[in-house]
């Protein structure tokens, strides 16, 4: 793990296409902006671990269950 100290409106460069800039500081909190091509997925942590936990529930899914959604939304 690379550890940096940056102050406000100071910023890190990972690769070509990704600025992470400090923008505020207040008591413990750091706010931090990122740029960053829109095709690159940003998320917290906590959302990104919420993600792949669906997508490996969502994996286990019973394939005839699939199959029945899918005959129901082709009669509509």
């Amino acid at each position: 793990m690379l550890v940096l100290t940056r102050k406000l409106g100071e910023s890190i460069a990972i690769d070509d296409h990704i600025k992470i800039i400090v923008v505020q500081i207040k008591g413990k909190q750091v706010r931090l902006g990122i740029k960053a091509p829109k095709e690159t997925k940003i998320h917290r942590e906590e959302v990104y671990a919420a993600i792949q936990e669906q997508n490996t529930e969502a994996a286990k899914a019973d394939m005839s269950e699939i199959s029945k959604l899918e005959e129901e939304l082709t009669k509509k």
